[in-house]
C-alpha cells in the first residue's frame, strides 16, 4: 500500500513551530516536561500494523464496499471507569454493527471513540458562575469538571493518567473482541436489559434469532463454523480527537518495519472543526503520521478549504488515509454539503465521507442542559444520504456520541424522552449522548437509508 509522502521538515515536534489552537494553559512548565518525559518512555498503545489494517478497511469504505461506524463517549471519564461501562459501550456498538450489516448487507468497520477521548475543545477559555470565573473544563486529560480553582487548574499528571486508563481500556477491548465475547453465537448476550425491553431491542432480537438459524443451517450443511475466524472475533479499532498535542507527540513512534512514523495513541486520530486551520499545528502534526486520519468540517468550511485540507493530509490520494467528518446541522447540510462533495471529488481525492449528526444539532434546553433532538439527528443523516445519492458518491459512515448507560441526555427517539426527563439521568461530562435504545433505533434507520 502506498504511503503519504515523506516531508523532510516534519517531525513529531514540528507542530510546535505553528500556532496551536485549543491548548491548555499549563501553569507548571516543569511538571509538563516531566509528564512528557514519562510518556515518551512508555510502550505504544497501538501498533503500526493495526493502523495499516484500518487504512485497508477504510479503503473498502471509499470504494463503497463497506460502511464505517465510529461511536463512543463524548468525553471519557476518570471517575466512571469500570469494566462494565466499557463492556456496555462495546455491546451497543456491536449491536449497531449487526443491525447495519444484516439489514444493509455491507461489512461494518467498527471504530470506537474510546481509549483516548479525554480532551474537548471549548468555545471559551473560561466560564463564569455568579461572580466566579474559572478555566473551562477541557476533559479529564487536562482538568476536572468540579467548579473550583484546584479542579480547573490544568494538571500535566493527567496526561499520564489518561495513558494508563487508555492502556487498561485497550487491554479489555482486545480481550472482549478476540476472546469470545464478540463471537456471533453470543449475539443475544449483547442486548442489555433496558434495551431488550424496548421496541428496538425486540427488533434486534428478531435479527439475532435469524442469525442463530443461519448459523445452524450452515453447520447442518457441513460448514466448519469453528474454522471461520470472522464468526468468532471482530476487528475493533480506537480513535480520538488529537487535541492535546504534547500527548500525541510523546506517543508518536517510528515503525521498525517501514520506518514510517505513527501516532501510537490510537489507530485513527482526527482534527476538529475548531482546530483544522491550514497553517495550524494540528494539521501539521497529522500531515506527517501514517495512521488513517480524519478532519471534521462544519458550516464555516468552504469547498476550497475542504480541498486544501485533503491536499494537506493526503496529497498522494491514498485510499483509506483520510476521512472527512461532516457536521453541518439538519437545517444547513442540504445547502453546504453538495458543493464540498463536488469540489473534493473533482480533485480526485478518495475520502471516506461520514456524517456526525450530533454536534451541529446541539442546543441548550430551558432547564439549562445541553441536549440534542433525535429527530434532528435523523434529519441530518437523511439529508447526508440524499446528497450523496444525488452526487453519485458513497455515504460511507456514521460518527456519533453514545453510551451504554440508560441516560436521558438526548430528546426524543422511540422512547420519547422529553425536556422534563433530562434531569432524571443526565451524567455526561460534556456533551449529550444517545442511550442504547436511541443508538440502536438510529442504526436501524441508517440501515434503511443504506438499502435505498
Amino acid at each position: 500500500m502506498p504511503s503519504p509522502p515523506e516531508n523532510s521538515s516534519w517531525s513529531a515536534a514540528s507542530w510546535r513551530k505553528f500556532p496551536a489552537a485549543q491548548q491548555p494553559d499549563w501553569p507548571d512548565a516543569d511538571a509538563l516536561k516531566q509528564a512528557e518525559a514519562r510518556l515518551s518512555t512508555l510502550p505504544p498503545l497501538v501498533f503500526a500494523g493495526e493502523a495499516r489494517l484500518l487504512t485497508a478497511q477504510l479503503a473498502e469504505v471509499v470504494d463503497g464496499n463497506a460502511f464505517l461506524l465510529q461511536a463512543g463517549d463524548c468525553a471519557e471519564s476518570f471517575a466512571e471507569f469500570t469494566a462494565d461501562s466499557i463492556r456496555d459501550k462495546l455491546k451497543i456498538i456491536l449491536q449497531m454493527a449487526v443491525a447495519l450489516t444484516y439489514a444493509a448487507g455491507v461489512p461494518v468497520v467498527k471504530l470506537g471513540r474510546i481509549a483516548g477521548q479525554f480532551a474537548k475543545p471549548r468555545s471559551a477559555d473560561t466560564e463564569r458562575v455568579g461572580e466566579v470565573e474559572l478555566p473551562s473544563f477541557r476533559g479529564h486529560m487536562v482538568n476536572d469538571e468540579a467548579f473550583d480553582v484546584e479542579a480547573r487548574t490544568p494538571d500535566p499528571a493527567r496526561l499520564v493518567a489518561a495513558y494508563q486508563q487508555s492502556a487498561s481500556t485497550l487491554n479489555l477491548l482486545r480481550a472482549f473482541t478476540k476472546g469470545g465475547f464478540a463471537d456471533l453465537s453470543q449475539v443475544h448476550l449483547w442486548n442489555q436489559q433496558f434495551v431488550a425491553s424496548s421496541a428496538e431491542g425486540q427488533r434486534y432480537e428478531r435479527i439475532a434469532s435469524e442469525i442463530d438459524r443461519a448459523l445452524r443451517f450452515m453447520a447442518a450443511c457441513g460448514i466448519d463454523l469453528g474454522a471461520e475466524e470472522s464468526l468468532h472475533e471482530v476487528d475493533f479499532f480506537t480513535s480520538h480527537e488529537a487535541l492535546v498535542l504534547p500527548y500525541e507527540e510523546c506517543l508518536t513512534r517510528q515503525d521498525s518495519i517501514t520506518g514510517d512514523w505513527y501516532d501510537c495513541s490510537a489507530h485513527m486520530v482526527w482534527v476538529g472543526d475548531r482546530t483544522r486551520q491550514l497553517d495550524g499545528a494540528h494539521l501539521e502534526f497529522l500531515s506527517g503520521i501514517h495512521n488513517p486520519v480524519g478532519a471534521k468540517i462544519g458550516p464555516s468550511c468552504s469547498p476550497r478549504e475542504a480541498v486544501a485540507i485533503c491536499d494537506r493530509l493526503n496529497p498522494d490520494r491514498v485510499p483509506g488515509r483520510l476521512t472527512l467528518i461532516t457536521r453541518f446541522g439538519a437545517e444547513r447540510i442540504a445547502d453546504v454539503l453538495p458543493p464540498i462533495v463536488r469540489a473534493v471529488e473533482a480533485e480526485g481525492h478518495p475520502v471516506v465521507w461520514t456524517c456526525d449528526p450530533m454536534h451541529g444539532n446541539t442546543f441548550t434546553s430551558e432547564s439549562g442542559r445541553k441536549t440534542r433532538r433525535f429527530e434532528e439527528i435523523l434529519a441530518e443523516l437523511r439529508s447526508f444520504f440524499d446528497v450523496h445519492r444525488e452526487e453519485g458518491t458513497w455515504p460511507g459512515g456514521l460518527h456519533i456520541e453514545l453510551t451504554g448507560d440508560d441516560v436521558t441526555e438526548c430528546l426524543g427517539g422511540a422512547e420519547e424522552i422529553l425536556e422534563v426527563d433530562l434531569e432524571a439521568r443526565y451524567t455526561t461530562a460534556c456533551d449529550p449522548r444517545l442511550n442504547g435504545r436511541q443508538a440502536l433505533d438510529l442504526a436501524f434507520r441508517v440501515a434503511e437509508f443504506l438499502r435505498s
